[in-house]
């Protein structure tokens, strides 16, 4: 069935479908994913199915999660849509808008051979059924400048807070001697904008904490010791001006003046289109408290794959949902968007160790996948985000503010949230 090629737009419509059922797939207008999905529609497509496909871009707007709500709310969803956030499940589920999947029944025997079973529970709605299909993941870990590293002295990755933080004594300079910094460990987006925190409070707590999220059941849990540690260690960080308290225009990192990176796979390409000769870069995974053990976890950026309660053919929609995470069409994936599928034994699997061989910068973040945990599916995560940002402002950016103060305040918020709106 699969179908190698590139170049040309996703196809709208479906050639000669005759009698065939057809079925309307909304993939991410990411141009990556639309190519990724345009071949895949064309090799489904071409076979001898009853069921077609019809593919289309999911509509431009400020963001998918409100174009989804809109469409459940106007009954104009698709069938199967593979931009599927987690941390908007509940809104979808809330409105009706969603196939449960796990009433199919091959349901967990096909996932659990896939996904790792401690992953896949996850992935759980709040009624403790499933509504989203595993499908790719984007880990966060720290991309660094190799020579930089060597240049400063540091021989050994920094495993934990205390050891970013000597890395961080070393790494910070100036440069040019005129008494300004002008070469820091890192840098982040210090405006208190909710998603900012997934790439520095959220995948150090996800690692500090044994991979929890914010939320137990319906119970919030994140005021605890391991969010204290993150603010304290962000707090240290900026208040030794390991990271400038200032916007960077740019990409600092290619240019040198940053050592290292919080980000995830997709920042390969970008760097291997841009970078000098002569550039070295890696990845290692986020620091942890000095006293962790165990595994360490990241938060996973993670998108899946849902079916609409709109449709009208639930089975064929589940078939075609099955076929975008076959083993061909997670070659592809890997191929075309330097993401990572949720896939068990990703970096052992023969059929996939010629992509890892050609591309051993993936290997880590391959690695790191079964080690991830996405957001909770509340409806009221991106108030919840705010509140910590807000607070992640005043003690780690601005000192203003004790790490316990903090969470606590962050925590005591984000309660009156919740409590608001399920009183509504």
């Amino acid at each position: 069935m699969f179908i190698a090629g590139c170049g040309g737009e996703p196809s709208s419509t479906v050639d000669s479908p005759g009698k065939a059922t057809v079925l309307t797939y909304w993939c991410s207008s990411n141009p990556h994913e639309m190519e990724l999905a345009r071949i895949l529609v064309d090799a489904w497509n071409a076979e001898d199915h009853s069921v077609k496909v019809k593919l289309q871009p999911i509509p431009s707007s400020q963001s998918s999660e409100e174009v989804l709500l809109a469409a459940i709310a106007g009954g104009t969803t698709p069938d199967v849509c593979s931009n599927m956030w987690p941390g908007a499940m509940d809104e979808f589920i809330h409105a009706g808008g969603l196939v449960r999947l796990d009433e199919f029944d091959d349901f967990f025997e096909f996932n659990l051979a896939r996904v790792p079973e401690t992953l896949m529970e996850t992935f759980a709605a709040s009624d403790s059924h499933y509504y989203q299909l595993p499908w790719k993941t984007n880990p966060i870990m720290v991309m660094y400048n190799k020579t930089m590293f060597r240049d400063a002295g540091i021989d050994t990755l920094p495993r934990t807070y205390s050891e970013l933080l000597a890395a961080g004594e070393k790494l910070t300079l100036d440069r040019d001697g005129d008494g300004q910094l002008d070469q820091w460990m890192g840098y982040r987006n210090i405006k208190p904008i909710w998603w900012q925190r997934f790439f520095d409070y959220y995948a150090f707590y996800v690692a500090a904490s044994g991979g929890l999220s914010l939320f137990n059941g319906d119970s919030l849990i994140f005021e605890n010791e391991a969010s204290v540690e993150v603010f304290d260690l962000f707090r240290k960080i900026y208040k030794r001006g390991y990271f400038p308290i200032t916007d960077l225009l740019g990409d600092k990192f290619i240019g040198e003046q940053i050592a290292t990176s919080i980000t995830g796979p997709y920042s390969i390409p970008h760097v291997e289109k841009f970078k000098h000769e002569g550039f070295e870069y890696d990845f290692f995974p986020i620091p942890t408290p000095d006293d962790h053990t165990g595994p360490v976890y990241t938060y996973g950026d993670h998108k899946n794959i849902s079916i609409f309660s709109t449709t009208d053919y639930p089975e064929a929609s589940w078939e075609f949902a099955k076929y975008l995470i076959s083993e061909e069409a997670d070659s592809l994936l890997l191929v075309l968007t330097s993401q990572i599928p949720i896939r068990k034994n990703l970096t052992s699997d023969p059929r996939f160790a010629d992509y890892f061989s050609m591309n051993p910068g993936m290997v880590k973040f391959a690695e790191q996948a079964v080690f991830t945990r996405g957001v909770d599916g509340a409806s009221e995560l991106k108030e919840i985000f705010d509140a910590i940002s807000q607070e992640f402002e005043a003690c780690a950016i601005f000192d203003a503010r004790t790490p316990e103060e903090s969470i606590h305040l962050a925590a005591e918020r984000s309660q009156v949230i919740i409590d608001w709106n399920r009183s509504k």
